[in-house]
Order: C-alpha cells, then structure tokens, then sequence
C-alpha cells in the first residue's frame, strides 16, 4: 500500500508542492482557452475552459486538505489530521459528478442545436494542444503521489478529466477543420462524461470504504489473523480490527492470547515487537496496536467476536 519507488525526483517532492504546480499548470492553460475561445469562436475550448475552472477549483480544495492534514496530532485528534484527504476527495468526486452532468446536458443541446458562428479550427486546435501538453506535464507530477494519498488521486483523476478533455478538442477540431461538422464539439463532450463517470465513482466508492471504516480493498483480516496465530508464543487471536485513516495509512489493532508461560518469563516484549515487525513486513501496516491477554482472561464485553 505504500510506494516504495526511489525518491530525489521532481515527482517525489512534497504534496503541497505538487499541487501547487498542477495548480499553477491548469490555471494557465484555462486563460490560455479562454482568450483562444473567443478569439477562435470555438464553444469547445470555451466548455473546457470551464472545465479546466472546475479542476483548478477542485485542486485548491485539494491543496487546502493536504495543508491542514499536515497538521500535527494533539490530544483532541489523536490520529491527526490525515482524515482532512478524505473530505478533500469526497469534494472532487462530487466535483467530477456535477461537472459530468453538466458536459451531458449541454452536449445533447447543441447535438440538437449546433452553433451557427464559424469556427476557426486552426487556432481551436493550437490552444488545445497546448492544453493536453500541459496536462500531460501535471499527470506525470501526480502519478507517483496519487497511488500514497486518495486525496491526491483525486486531484490526479481531475488532470487526467482535463487531458481527456483536450484530447477531445483536438478531434474535434480537426474535424471541423476537414469537414465543417461543428457537432464535433457536442460528441467530443459526450466522450468527455463518458470517460470520467466511472473513475468519479470509483473515487466516491473509495472515500465511502474510508470513512465506514471498512478493512481496504486487499487487506485479507482472516488471512492476517491466521499469521498472527503462527507467532511463537501466541494461542489465539480475536477482536481484530483493520482499518485506514487515509489510502496508504492502514490501522490494526486486535486481541492476542498468550501462554502464560510468556507473560511470566519476560518475553510479552518479544512477542509484542515480533507481531508489529509481522503486520509491518507483510502486510505493510506501520500503525498496529495489540492487547496481550493470558489463556485464561475473560473478556468483559462479548459482543465483539
């Protein structure tokens, strides 16, 4: 769960860093497409230049959690602040829905009623070159980051909404270009929805796994509660919990049995550190707490298995 990727690259810099350049790309590029829509007469670069709007938005979201999940913990919020990346994502993913809807209504409108200024799909299609470049720039910053932090995969699916984007105008303005079908534009924001919905509802799907506090996708507790049995020293394992604080931190904490021979002798100590360096080496959970219990302890609430 965690990326164990060499650092010292520009993509390994800090999250605030990344975003900020993301950021500083994407606002560009959306004046860039304002002042080409209307000097083109393109209602394509127009659309993604509120869409590239929406994105910037949705990356200042982004930044603003990522600063204030770097807060430090305290005796309020003892997990600290990481939390912060969640509610950052959920806020893109909303994004992206609205955004989605938005692109559909207005594409099936001018399927039906095409714009009759003219075009000029020579300028449309510099602009949007310049905008997929851009993107590509910003993709290639987040990727290494977007798969430590689900707040920066949100940010990362809105760049690639963005790349998708100007992927489309392009088409669509050589298109127009060649043929003179402005309906190019409503097809290529269609494209658009298409492609981003399900990655929209794979983030909200994510963020919902995240805050119910479920076990993350991949983590196996039957599969991690058996190694745990396996320890030296250890009899049985029970009220096991796994969850995450944010995508990459992922929490344990479970009920562990002894012999009683081993709280006697001296060597919970040993058993304790072998059972973190186990979650640790190959489950790659930093974050585990463990209650040691002697053979014959009684648990005094029952409703935990």
């Amino acid at each position: 769960m965690h990326d164990h990727a060499p650092s010292g690259g520009i993509r390994d810099a800090g999250n605030r860093r990344l975003l900020a350049t993301a950021l500083a790309l994407t606002v560009t590029v959306m004046l860039v497409q304002i002042v080409g829509a209307i000097l083109s007469g393109s209602l394509a670069l127009l659309a993604d230049a509120a869409h590239m709007f929406t994105d910037a938005a949705a990356l200042v979201v982004a930044l603003v959690a990522t600063a204030i999940a770097a807060r430090p913990a305290d005796d309020r919020r003892t997990f600290g602040y990481q939390r912060a990346e969640v509610l950052g994502a959920l806020a893109n993913g909303v994004i992206l829905i609205v955004l989605c809807a938005w692109v559909g209504v207005e594409a099936v409108q001018r399927l039906f009623t095409p714009a009759e200024a003219e075009v000029e799909g020579g300028l449309m299609l510099v602009v949007a070159t310049v905008g997929i470049v851009a993107n590509a720039v910003s993709m290639w910053l987040l990727s290494r980051a977007q798969k430590r932090s689900i707040n920066m995969r949100g940010a990362y699916l809105e760049v690639l909404g963005d790349l998708v984007g100007s992927i489309a105008v392009i088409v669509a303005a050589i298109v127009i270009v060649t043929t003179g079908f402005t309906q190019a534009d409503a097809l290529a924001s269609l494209l658009i929805a298409v492609l981003i919905v399900p990655r929209a509802i794979g983030l909200l799907r994510e963020v919902v796994v995240v805050l119910t506090e479920s076990a993350p996708v991949g983590v196996h507790v039957a599969e991690i509660r058996e190694h745990l049995r396996g320890a030296d020293g250890v009899v049985d394992v029970h009220d096991v919990h796994v969850w995450q604080l944010t995508r990459g931190a992922p929490v344990f904490s479970a009920h562990v049995i002894v012999d009683d021979a081993a709280l006697t002798d001296g060597r919970a100590a040993a058993i304790l550190a072998s059972l973190q360096t186990c979650l640790a080496d190959h489950f790659d959970v930093e974050h585990s707490t463990f209650q040691l219990e002697p053979a014959g302890h009684v648990e005094h609430d029952s409703r935990h298995a």
